[in-house]
């Protein structure tokens, strides 16, 4: 899953939990269904980070 696809449902879900619109049968599923989406976030935005971070220190290397 993309890090966009993953923010997006995050986002929709949340809207979702604000406005009242997940009932109480549901949401259980759905708190667990976030906290998967926001630890695939997490993984994607530290995985970039790394990249960053390694583009960035060879580019600092001397030849």
């Amino acid at each position: 899953m993309k890090f966009a696809e993953a923010f997006e449902e995050l986002q929709q879900l949340v809207k979702g939990m604000e406005q009242g619109e997940i009932s109480i049968d549901d949401l259980a599923d759905k708190v667990k269904r976030a906290n998967e989406l926001v630890e695939i976030c997490k993984t994607k935005l530290r995985n970039a980070e790394k990249e960053i971070n390694d583009v960035l220190e060879k580019t600092d290397q001397p030849n």
